[in-house]
């Protein structure tokens, strides 16, 4: 088709043919905004800046994981896990690290898609108790906690305080009072402390709840998504005290 019929063409049908342009500075703008709002917990905001960023330039594919995030923090556990089948599907190499997933299909109750995940997971860290407990989580909803504790995953040294002592309670060779008895020794200060009662917390709270004590767990997560609240898993603690407390 000449250039002069294609002119004809838009004019008669009314359409404007625009090239198809990437605006990938703008959409890097829009990413970074979109974090800010996601650190502020502003994650309605956050979601409509990673469209936006999309719209912008859809090469930018870690907005398809910040999505995923946002909406795991909303509780929209299937628009979350949409979002990073997405994001693998456009960065396959990057799909034995991707935890998050594994801790997605678990809130949807697809354990044995989620042991997959974390199994995968031993490609990148063979030293992670979290990634044996939440392996260990799915086996025992899937099966009993007697089979997923034989399939345990082998783990090295997990150098977190008291992680080696969660592996062991979850293996079923310890017993609470240990855990937290590993997070209060040595004498350190309170902000030292303050990541070893986390994760004491936030294990002891999944622990109690694979095991069937519901008010032990929801004690414990408020511990972990409050007072001692970190990072990632912090925002894990309080969806699934939230998890716990709508099925209460």
């Amino acid at each position: 088709m000449t250039r002069l019929a294609c002119l004809a063409l838009v004019c008669l049908t009314g359409f404007v043919i625009a090239a198809d342009k990437k605006d990938r500075p703008g959409a890097l703008i829009r990413l970074e905004k979109g974090k800010l709002a996601y650190e502020r917990g502003d994650y309605d905001l956050a979601l409509e800046l990673y469209e936006a960023c999309l719209d912008s330039d859809r090469s930018v594919t870690i907005a398809y994981h910040e999505r995923g995030v946002c909406y795991f923090m909303q509780s929209k556990f299937k628009q979350s896990l949409a979002e990073f089948d997405q994001y693998l599907k456009l960065e396959p190499k990057k799909a034995n690290g991707h935890w998050q997933r594994g801790i997605v299909l678990y809130y949807l109750g697809k354990y044995e898609e989620g042991k997959k995940q974390f199994e995968g997971y031993e490609a990148v860290d063979t030293n992670d108790v979290e990634n044996a407990v939440w392996h260990l989580m799915c086996a025992a909803k899937k099966d009993n906690l007697e089979k997923g504790r034989k399939g345990i995953m082998k783990i090295g040294k997990d150098r977190r305080v008291p992680m080696m002592e969660v592996y062991d309670l979850f293996k079923g060779t310890k017993k609470p009072e240990d855990i937290m008895k590993a997070a209060m020794a040595g004498d350190l200060t309170e902000e030292q402390r303050k990541p070893n009662l986390f994760y004491a917390h936030l294990y002891l709270g999944l622990y109690h709840d694979m095991i069937g004590e519901k008010k032990k767990a929801i004690e414990h997560l408020k511990q972990a998504s409050g007072k001692y609240k970190l990072n990632y898993m912090g925002e894990v603690a309080r969806v699934h005290l939230e998890y716990l407390e709508k099925r209460k």
